[in-house]
């Protein structure tokens, strides 16, 4: 994971500006829409959201909109330069969280589970700062249909080729453009992404599709620590 995550280090100002006012404005839009729907408003003043992998701290405002009071955790450190602006921030591994069990009341990994080896490790690590009855809410890129094996270079027939089952980590991306390219991605598939969340004790109460088109290019998944 560490390798991994370093490597936003030299991309984060580009990525700061990417996903606030450049290609992936409207992607971020659509983003903070299932957070809002999944995450919900804050039960009570100054409950506490953990934001894993929070990157630039793009998602703080919307989480700060629903009454939550946002802490971000991340890995790369150019990111954080940025997500300091946002929300109060720590330098962390995503597997080893420096947070206290039972601490906080939500926790968001927003477009994360492509960044690490292991998001097994993650959502446990993540599941053990929630208190009892806390949310959890995973938001990333269809499994199914969006990774090395898939071009959507024509949005009007997506193309995905073998591929699917194979948990690799891949630079492969039918866009020069945008993150993977740069960054590179992990596969993890459908089955692997729902058992991580019930592996960790994790009760899953929601899941969502989202896309521009016809064919989702995002899954939301809501979960509870009982």
């Amino acid at each position: 994971m560490t390798g991994t995550a370093a490597l936003y280090d030299p991309h984060a100002d580009w990525y700061e500006e990417y996903v606030t006012s450049g290609g992936a404005r409207e992607y971020s839009v659509r983003v903070a829409d299932m957070i809002e729907d999944l995450l919900g408003p804050a039960p009570t003043d100054h409950a506490r959201c953990l934001d894993v992998c929070c990157g630039t701290g793009v998602r703080a405002t919307t989480i700060t909109d629903l009454g939550w009071y946002p802490i971000g955790v991340d890995f790369s450190t150019g990111q954080l330069r940025h997500a300091a602006n946002r929300l109060p921030v720590a330098a962390g591994d995503a597997t080893a969280l420096p947070v206290r069990a039972h601490s906080v009341d939500a926790a968001v990994c927003v477009l994360g589970h492509t960044d690490v080896e292991d998001y097994g490790a993650v959502v446990r690590d993540i599941a053990r700062t929630l208190k009892p009855g806390g949310v959890f809410v995973h938001i990333g890129i269809h499994p199914c249909f969006c990774g090395y094996f898939a071009d959507w270079s024509d949005r009007s027939r997506v193309i995905l080729t073998p591929g699917y089952n194979e948990a690799v980590h891949s630079l492969e991306a039918w866009s020069p453009h945008g993150v993977r390219a740069r960054i590179g991605a992990w596969h993890l598939p459908l089955a692997g992404l729902v058992d991580a969340v019930i592996s960790a004790g994790l009760s899953i109460s929601r899941l969502t599709e989202n896309g521009p088109d016809e064919l989702p290019d995002l899954l939301g998944i809501a979960a509870t620590r009982t």
